[in-house]
């Protein structure tokens, strides 16, 4: 426990969020509600963008009581659905006069083989392609309200496999722990490859390992694996204790020369050797937009 407690809170900031605006995919349950927890209390104007409006309503109220910060507002968004990609960056760009940080946080975890409503793999689509879309859809404005960062929530699952650039959506084959960690790794790519492309505009890019946390992503695996969680929650992180990479990320001041990095308890990480690959990282760039039908240079 004690090591636990050393691993996650040997950091704190008072860094102040007034007059800046946050949005957060999946704030409704586990690590993204703490993530909009904090920084609606550090004073930021939080978009909840959330599939589930009745239980982002239920954090939302909770977040408002615990903070007394009351610009906390809800958004539709189902990142397994292009149409309501699309839909929600509409409203953002319509009724947002800025966007300071954007937390690509929301994911699903070793699910059964299923696909997205634009039939894609629904790890890929969601934890990747998804925010993928999100963050093009939303980029010239988070250039208009820079300075401002970009937040990529992957994972050390990252380092599980590489890129299947050839069966991208597992339609060949599909194995639930490789296609997460396919995924993640498409998460760490898609930061360290945006981190380049935003040089000199004033936005900051930066991709994470939250730990293992204790958080409703354990839903979809066996019982068994389940009650192994809770087992050795001694060496896992609360969701609190997990969110604090996220936050780090989003309000510590002077990482701007760090963009495109990586990193775990608060501090730079290493990432595998796969994920620094560039020119995979370019051919996952190209398949993405193909796939989304988009032209991102």
């Amino acid at each position: 426990m004690k090591c636990r407690h050393e691993c996650c809170y040997r950091w704190s900031s008072e860094e102040r969020l007034d007059g800046k605006t946050a949005i957060i995919t999946g704030a409704n349950t586990g690590i993204g509600k703490e993530t909009a927890r904090d920084l609606a209390r550090r004073g930021a104007r939080i978009v909840m963008a959330c599939r589930d409006l009745e239980r982002a309503e239920e954090a939302r109220t909770d977040i408002m009581e615990d903070t007394g910060n009351e610009n906390v507002v809800i958004r539709k968004l189902d990142l397994s659905d292009t149409k309501s990609i699309r839909a929600f960056a509409e409203i953002i760009n319509k009724e947002e006069k800025q966007v300071n940080i954007l937390i690509n946080n929301a994911g699903v975890m070793m699910c059964p083989y299923s696909k997205t409503a634009d039939g894609f793999e629904m790890q890929l689509g969601v934890n990747h392609l998804g925010h993928f879309l999100l963050t093009y859809l939303l980029l010239d404005l988070i250039k208009r309200s820079a300075a401002a960062r970009i937040v990529v929530v992957a994972s050390v699952a990252h380092t599980w496999t590489g890129l299947r650039l050839d069966d991208i959506n597992s339609e060949r084959s599909y194995d639930t722990m490789k296609a997460y960690g396919q995924s993640k790794l498409a998460n760490v790519m898609f930061a360290r490859s945006l981190a380049k492309q935003l040089q000199g505009t004033g936005v900051s890019v930066f991709s994470l390992h939250p730990g293992v946390v204790q958080s409703d992503l354990w839903r979809h695996q066996h019982q068994c694996i389940q009650v192994a969680v809770k087992i050795f929650s001694i060496f896992t992180k609360t969701t609190l204790e997990g969110a604090q990479t996220t936050i780090f990320c989003a309000v510590e001041s002077g990482l701007e020369s760090q963009s495109g990095g990586y990193f775990s308890d608060c501090a730079p990480a290493r990432c595998s050797r796969a994920a620094s690959d560039d020119e995979t990282a370019q051919k996952l760039w190209e398949i993405s937009c193909n796939l989304l039908g988009i032209t991102w240079q």
